[in-house]
């Protein structure tokens, strides 16, 4: 049995198999059941009308296109009523440790799935393999790679409700501006270090730029800072989940190429949540951002002229990050609470359900036999591209302490060196001392 459990979580977290463009990646579904406070073995009653509380964070453009899928499936209906809670998801991570346990908690809870198995492993939400066994439920449909990034110890305890590739969007007028060609965005690491004085402009001299070449959050966002590590053939944890790779001189060469980056040359304000990141580029004061398919239509209302392309590669990789987006269920949920979120998660990834996420949100749908319904938005082919996929990565799937590790040691130290408060060696040597910490409990 452990075996099988450490192949399972070996094959979590190989980069994601080469997919049909249109199948690249899921949406995000989420949904809950109506939290009784009961564990207990009893069957579900088919006919109860069930109240579902739905857990999120799409507080972004890609919010209302999860409203509308959540509205159909009520429509489509009269037993199950899925209401949804969306707030920041910080926010989330912060109130599910105590909520999840309590009576008047979420009934379903959507999460990156690199933090579930935080999560699973205290005992807060229960496995769902069973849904993968009913055939009513069309698993066998989804993106392999999106369904298995939320096995942990060899059980699954999530259902796929997007498996985001992240590219690079750049302005082209601010590209132009600077004299650049707005058809030839960086591909390497070095080529965007050489367009950072141009792309990063300071007319008054007064040390606080105007414009930026590129916002790069560090707190609070989709993880960018340690999708760099992969590109000298460092990271944070080895592939196995078990040795910190902080201080190894592979992860130490990227983090003091883009400290320095950042903090000697200006090429990103220090101290940016996600939410600021977005804004920075959507109001034209950074050239570049590294980000999913959620913001496309943002972007697009704000009528940025943009274009994407895949991010830039480092000296030794061209790997970016794949944000995997799971839908659980509270280990106190009962059989009919359970039952009725399986009935969401179904429809959610159903023909019907992924042809409306992808042409409102821009994500590729979770299956690939869809693709010729997505009529209303290039963006679903774009990032679901097989050369896209092909060079993305979970970060840390399957590992427990990769909520913990990312909170409070990577986020910390790097902070602290983006704001000279040490040397990176230093910083992440110790970091990775308290990362190791962390894996060996």
């Amino acid at each position: 049995m452990q075996q099988h459990r450490s192949s399972t979580r070996r094959r979590a977290r190989r980069r994601l198999a080469v997919v049909p463009a249109a199948l690249a990646v899921a949406a995000l579904a989420l949904a809950g059941c109506a939290g009784q406070g009961k564990s207990s073995a009893e069957e579900a009653d088919p006919n109860a009308k069930v109240t579902l509380d739905f857990w999120n964070g799409f507080t972004g453009p890609d919010g209302p296109a999860l409203e509308q899928v959540v509205s159909d499936f009520n429509a489509s209906q009269d037993r199950i009523t899925v209401k949804t809670n969306i707030m920041p998801w910080d926010t989330l991570y912060q109130k599910v440790l105590t909520a999840v346990a309590g009576k008047n908690g979420p009934d379903i809870v959507a999460m990156s799935a690199s933090r579930l198995p935080q999560y699973a492993s205290e005992g807060l939400f229960q496995p769902v393999d069973d849904y993968y066994e009913n055939a009513d439920y069309e698993s066998d449909a989804l993106t392999p790679a999106a369904a298995e990034a939320s096995v942990f110890d060899g059980k699954n305890y999530g259902v796929p409700v997007n498996l985001a590739t992240m590219l690079m969007y750049y302005n082209k007028d601010l590209f132009t501006a600077a004299g650049l060609d707005p058809e030839a965005p960086p591909k390497t690491w070095d080529e965007f270090a050489a367009m950072v004085p141009k792309l990063t402009v300071d007319e008054d001299g007064d040390g606080k730029p105007e414009q930026y070449a590129i916002a790069l959050a560090d707190h609070e966002t989709v993880p960018m800072y340690p999708t760099f590590l992969w590109n000298t053939g460092g990271g944070i944890v080895d592939e196995d989940g078990e040795k910190s790779l902080l201080d190894t001189p592979e992860t130490l060469e990227a983090l003091n190429f883009w400290v320095d980056l950042v903090r000697e040359k200006n090429a990103s304000p220090v101290g940016l949540a996600g939410a600021d990141a977005d804004k920075l580029f959507q109001t034209g004061k950074a050239a570049i951002e590294i980000v999913g398919p959620w913001m496309t239509t943002g972007f697009d209302e704000a009528g940025l002229n943009y274009g994407l392309a895949p991010a830039f590669a480092g000296p030794t990789d061209s790997v970016t990050l794949a944000d995997v987006v799971s839908m659980s269920v509270p280990a106190n949920a009962d059989a009919t609470t359970k039952e009725a979120a399986y009935e969401f998660f179904a429809y959610w990834n159903s023909k019907e359900g992924q042809i409306t996420w992808a042409n409102g949100s821009g994500f590729p749908p979770t299956r690939s036999d869809v693709a010729a319904d997505i009529t209303e938005s290039p963006y679903p082919a774009i990032f679901g591209a097989s050369d896209v996929t092909s060079n993305a990565r979970v970060l840390m799937p399957g590992v427990a302490a990769g909520g913990t590790i990312m909170e409070n040691v990577f986020t910390p130290a790097l902070q602290k060196a983006l704001n000279g408060e040490g040397s990176v060696d230093d910083l992440f040597t110790e970091a990775s001392k308290q990362a190791q910490a962390e894996l060996d409990k």
